[in-house]
């Protein structure tokens, strides 16, 4: 598959898709602070994959075809509508919105299998396979909304098993991946989602007394936000894109950017709306004690969020997984003290967060010390 524009970064255009996108992640953590139980869990987990899949589907049709046409942008805009009504339908994805749901994401997966064709002649071997998957996935999730259960959710598990399995049956070196794009495009819409955390600050303080422990609250969620960014961004995304384009083989960067930015991200998202549920629980109950559920949506979520990019490291074969998997179990330790008072737990976890943030840092300022001290003595000498 030829690149179009080998140096292009992420357009406008694409940056206003992913804004539709992560409507579907505020609407997922909406859903999931309503009904915050381990069925409510599985139902958000089944729809993220679903969603996740056509998105990483989408950055995946603009790193080879530039929205730069009329028709592009127009099918483009076809796709961001079914977004779109895919979001407004997840409250009720299970229930009575399950075909409106499925009529979205059908509506999603037809124009990225049209604009995919549109990539070259070696597009037309690769949608062989993956188009007609990608459709049968999404007819099973239409069928879900549809029918009865348990037929309803059994549509629903099949849809990711045969996405999981397009993912692999389809000739993955017919992908010729942009890595600056590619990179880029994950690192926005992550940074776009992390921004759902702090939403979900100003929607818990909605009708709340502004006074001083709503506002630690609030400062303390923020700080939580703060490193759930720190953690992907700090030099990591950079370094994330140069293990990406050092990859010669096209089979094998295929394979890298499928597990790495498609499978990895999913824990990570998945982690970021639990967390959000967390700190829109804990403004609104800061000095009572949360329930189990509302205290492990807070501290797992966070884990979950440093899990999964443990996993993408370590899949890239870049270092912090182990400070992540720490700061994770500490988090995960910090739960009970949000049973006996909601504001320690969020405290504990910015502190720890904090803590593991500073810890795994140390070293790479003690390098980035003694080579500048090298220098200067070379300089001097």
């Amino acid at each position: 598959m030829t690149q179009e524009s080998p140096g292009a970064r992420v357009s406008t255009l694409e940056l206003f898709f992913d804004l539709v996108f992560v409507f579907t992640v505020t609407q997922l953590a909406d859903s999931l602070a309503h009904h915050l139980t381990w069925s409510g869990l599985v139902d958000v987990a089944l729809v993220l994959f679903v969603v996740w899949w056509m998105y990483s589907g989408y950055a995946w049709l603009t790193n080879a075809v530039a929205p730069t046409t009329t028709v592009r942008r127009t099918l483009l805009l076809a796709g961001m509508a079914g977004f779109l009504v895919m979001a407004l339908a997840i409250p009720e994805a299970f229930t009575e919105y399950g075909w409106i749901f499925g009529a979205g994401y059908l509506v999603v997966n037809i124009a990225h299998s049209v604009l995919f064709l549109q990539a070259g002649p070696a597009a037309l071997r690769m949608m062989r396979t993956l188009g007609p998957m990608n459709l049968v996935a999404a007819l099973l999730v239409l069928a879900g909304g549809l029918l009865p259960e348990p037929w309803r959710h059994l549509c629903w598990l099949a849809a990711p098993l045969v996405q999981v399995t397009a993912g692999y049956l389809h000739p993955a070196e017919m992908h010729t991946i942009s890595a600056g794009h590619f990179v880029e495009r994950h690192s926005l819409v992550m940074i776009i989602a992390i921004g759902e955390s702090v939403l979900a600050i100003g929607v818990g303080a909605t009708d709340l007394d502004l006074d001083a422990g709503l506002i630690l609250a609030a400062v303390l969620g923020l700080t939580v936000a703060y490193y759930l960014w720190w953690n992907y961004f700090a030099d990591g995304d950079r370094r994330s894109e140069h293990v990406l384009a050092e990859a010669v083989d096209p089979a094998r960067r295929a394979r890298l950017a499928l597990n790495a930015w498609g499978y990895a991200h999913i824990p990570m998202l998945l982690g970021i709306v639990l967390t959000a549920v967390g700190i829109k629980k804990t403004l609104a109950h800061a000095f009572d004690a949360l329930h189990w559920d509302e205290a492990l949506a807070l501290g797992g979520g966070v884990a979950l969020y440093l899990l999964g990019h443990a996993i993408f490291l370590r899949l890239l074969r870049l270092p912090g997984a182990p400070y992540r998997v720490a700061v994770a179990a500490l988090c995960l330790a910090a739960v009970p003290l949000g049973h006996h008072l909601a504001i320690a737990q969020l405290a504990a976890t910015a502190i720890i967060l904090a803590a593991g943030a500073i810890t795994e840092d140390i070293p790479r300022v003690r390098r980035a010390g003694l080579a500048n001290a090298i220098g200067d003595f070379g300089r001097g000498s």
